[in-house]
């Protein structure tokens, strides 16, 4: 171990900014961590279903403030993206090739995913596990994909948006809420929120890789003023306070996002600009800057493969006989709440099982990777650690 640290550290260029790394680690920690506490799969009439304990426990939505951290991931990947484009364009990389680039790391790794679970939903078929409940184990598994089709969208238009005034799409959702919400208009126009809505932190990203938002008043003005005005949206004007979607909830702040999401995530872009010195003085020591590159090189998988994790825990407890507290419990209740954080730890173990058998196909996606390989050549690599 205390080899693989001194080569990662061998490996880092002087001038890396470790503190976006870790910002992208810790927004990747934050959607696992979020998706396992937030999600039950319980059994009714032999059917197996999701449930989620905020809907019994609606006093639990400050859980989805701390662990909602998309709009941490998307401001990183603006402020790496447009310097990103502008670099390959100046070494002669066409748009194509760039682009190209890009899309086979991101998608590389989603065939493995869905490989294994065509599979997976054909064994059950056959077997005789009923649609309903193969339905709902595929959209836990398949449904966070969504957020790796918006990736892909707002990368491929980084040449258009890289300039882009974060105002401009803050003010489409604003204006698809009003219509939608004081207006009566139309329940589908929300999917326009979709993409507008994380072009947004996006821009932002693009603007701090331009030195826009160095300094700490600007960080002090998103994070105050995110905070407030997701305050008054929740307090009067009838936004749902969980930054989740919460099951049978008449709206979701998510899907599609809305206003209030927004603005809780330009609250978030300001925290993460505020920690960003602590963090280059934390990752300074050369362990901790260890595990946040390699958390960095396996975020994919550790994305798609973490539902698979949980809902593989869940079944083999199901070898028990009997539900177990915070696995196949119904989320109802506080008692639920430290069984299931007893069973994070079981999931963290199934899913670096996952991480064992499938990093390769996310590693190939990167080519070689000399960090986290055989010692010779480590100073050749250019520490893309998690340039997703």
């Amino acid at each position: 171990m205390r080899d693989l640290v001194r080569r990662i550290e061998a490996a880092t260029p002087p001038g890396r900014d470790r503190a976006t790394d870790a910002l992208r680690a810790l927004a990747i920690l934050g959607v696992v961590l979020g998706h396992w506490l937030v999600t039950a799969l319980v059994t009714d009439s032999g059917t197996v279903r999701a449930a989620s304990p905020l809907r019994d426990m609606p006093h639990l939505a400050p859980v989805s403030w701390l662990f909602q951290t998309l709009a941490v991931f998307f401001v990183v990947c603006g402020r790496v993206a447009a310097p990103g484009y502008a670099s390959a364009r100046a070494r002669g990389t066409t748009y194509g090739q760039w682009l190209g680039a890009r899309t086979a790391r991101l998608w590389r790794p989603v065939t493995a995913v869905l490989g294994v679970w065509t599979v997976a939903a054909a064994v059950m078929l056959v077997s005789g596990v009923s649609p309903p409940t193969v339905y709902a184990l595929l959209r836990l598994v398949l449904s966070p994909l969504w957020f790796l089709l918006v990736l892909m969208a707002l990368t491929a238009a980084t040449p258009l948006v890289a300039r882009l005034h974060p105002l401009w799409p803050l003010a489409v959702v604003l204006h698809v809420d009003l219509v939608r919400f004081a207006l009566g208009g139309p329940a589908w126009l929300g999917w326009v929120n979709l993409p507008a809505a994380w072009l947004v932190p996006y821009c932002l990203g693009a603007a701090w890789s331009r030195g826009e938002l160095n300094g700490r008043v600007a960080a002090r003005v998103l994070l105050v003023g995110g905070c407030a005005a997701t305050a008054l949206l929740v307090l009067f004007a009838g936004y749902p306070a969980s930054m989740v979607g919460v099951p049978g909830a008449p709206v979701s702040n998510l899907d599609p996002p809305t206003l209030a999401a927004v603005t809780f995530g330009l609250a978030q872009c300001g925290a993460a600009l505020l920690l960003l010195d602590p963090l280059r003085r934390a990752c300074a020591r050369p362990a901790l800057w260890a595990a946040v590159a390699l958390a960095n090189l396996s975020a994919m998988t550790l994305f798609l493969w973490h539902q698979t994790a949980l809902l593989a825990v869940t079944a083999t407890g199901l070898l028990a006989g009997r539900p177990l507290p915070g696995l196949h419990t119904v989320p109802d209740g506080p008692g639920w709440v430290p069984a299931r954080l007893a069973w994070l730890p079981v999931f963290a173990a199934a899913l670096l099982v996952c991480w064992m058998a499938f990093r390769g196909h996310e590693q190939r996606a990167r080519g070689r990777t000399e960090v986290v390989r055989g010692g010779r050549g480590a100073t050749r690599h250019r520490a893309e650690a998690g340039h997703v």
